[in-house]
């Protein structure tokens, strides 16, 4: 067990601590609202010695995370942090990190998309990046955002993946809480240097990065035969599949270390007995179970599965925990535009044809920082088991707080 300190700090001091404690060699970063505060406090400790970092102030995002692939490519441990259109603007490097196998750890404080201009929070930014090929995490509170930062750098470094750890903006990223700060001497025991590149980089041996590749594989100028675009890609695939295993198992590892895990790839209350499950990602699982406690007070057994993992999505793991409940309401914090939820979306297919699978419902709230109270989750749940009760069989996503008159 570490020796720690307890600090009253803000979400993004609690990612900032991690990147210290982490050793990172290379940050880079843009300022944008509400992730500015991380950049800033680690630009602090770069300044005044107490973090031995190269800090690069760049010109835009897509100059950011450039920055931490070259960094990153030759054997650095980097890091970076944005928010909502600063994620849009380095999104052809965010496909770029992703592609060349680079365990570069990222903060996406989560905030609305623009356009209207929004500053506040909802998940859109990071769904809308959930397919490029990054391990994607989320975090629930202050405590869990730095530890989980922690852990991004193992899983990354161990599958070569980059990791996005995501935590919602102002509700986490401004908001003071209690946080154990682990020592760095238990830190560096849990976290050690960064393994050997996977890109060779030796002036001695000259090669290509990243270099144009074909459909088919085709030997290269010794007579290896190389992967195709496909194989690559299939690489890749494998990879992020792995961290269904890795994710959990260094959370486990984890725990042992500093004596407190986060569920790996997922998290639950009140689960055991649950009829009603209701499902989401981030802050808006604490909310959930205070909303599940409202209604086992009315006598209805409902429960809380979080989801901490979500790219790539555990499916497994929400199978075995959702099997022969009666009902799952899902809540998304972001919009599959002309559908659905996007967790909705692929709890749905995770559960089709699972033998007792529940009735999965599916709902929308906090867009743009609309607000959403506990009790509005609540309520949003009894409309979920009334139409179930009423037999309603194609039910359309419920729109929490949604006011369009005027």
């Amino acid at each position: 067990m570490s020796t720690e300190a307890v600090e009253v700090i803000t979400g993004n001091e609690a990612a900032a601590h991690a990147a210290r404690l982490a050793r990172v060699q290379v940050i880079a970063a843009y300022p944008i609202t509400p992730q500015t505060s991380v950049a800033e406090q680690l630009s602090a400790w770069v300044e005044s010695g107490e973090l031995p970092a190269e800090f690069v102030t760049v010109e835009s995002e897509h100059s950011a995370l450039s920055v931490c692939i070259a960094a990153s490519t030759v054997g650095a441990r980097v890091f970076t942090a944005t928010s909502a259109n600063g994620l849009a603007y380095m999104n052809e490097q965010v496909w770029w990190a992703a592609g060349a196998r680079l365990p570069i750890v990222m903060g996406l404080v989560n905030r609305a998309m623009a356009a209207p201009w929004n500053v506040l929070n909802d998940q859109q930014d990071s769904m809308s990046v959930r397919d490029a090929g990054w391990v994607q995490l989320y975090c629930r509170d202050n405590q869990e955002i730095l530890d989980t930062f922690l852990q991004a750098f193992r899983v990354a470094e161990r599958i070569n993946v980059p990791v996005m750890v995501c935590y919602d903006g102002f509700l986490l990223s401004h908001t003071v809480m209690p946080v154990s700060v682990p020592s760095q001497e238990s830190v560096d025991a849990f976290l050690p240097k960064r393994p050997e590149p996977l890109t060779v980089v030796d002036p001695s041996d000259p090669r290509n990065i990243g270099p144009v590749t074909l459909a088919d594989p085709r030997a290269d100028a010794s007579g290896t035969l190389c992967h195709g675009y496909m194989e690559v890609r299939a690489l890749h695939h494998e990879a992020l599949l792995d961290a269904l295993e890795v994710v959990p198992e260094v959370d486990a590892e984890f725990g042992e270390a500093f004596g407190r895990a986060w569920g790996g790839l997922t998290w639950d209350y009140l689960l055991d007995d649950a009829e009603l499950v209701l499902v989401a990602a981030g802050s808006l699982g604490t909310q959930l179970t205070v909303a599940a406690e409202s209604l086992r007070a009315q006598g209805v057994k409902a429960g809380v599965l979080g989801v901490r993992c979500y790219r790539p999505f555990p499916a497994a793991a929400l199978r075995g925990k959702l099997s022969g409940r009666k009902g799952v309401l899902v809540f998304d914090k972001s919009l599959s535009y002309g559908y659905e939820g996007p967790i909705c979306t692929d709890l749905r297919a995770a559960m089709a044809g699972v033998p007792g699978a529940p009735i999965v419902w599916g709902a929308v709230c906090g867009l743009g920082g609309r607000d959403v109270s506990p009790e509005d989750l609540a309520d949003a749940a009894r409309r979920a088991l009334a139409d179930g009760h009423a037999g309603v069989t194609d039910r359309p996503t419920d729109w929490i707080n949604l006011r369009l008159e005027g």
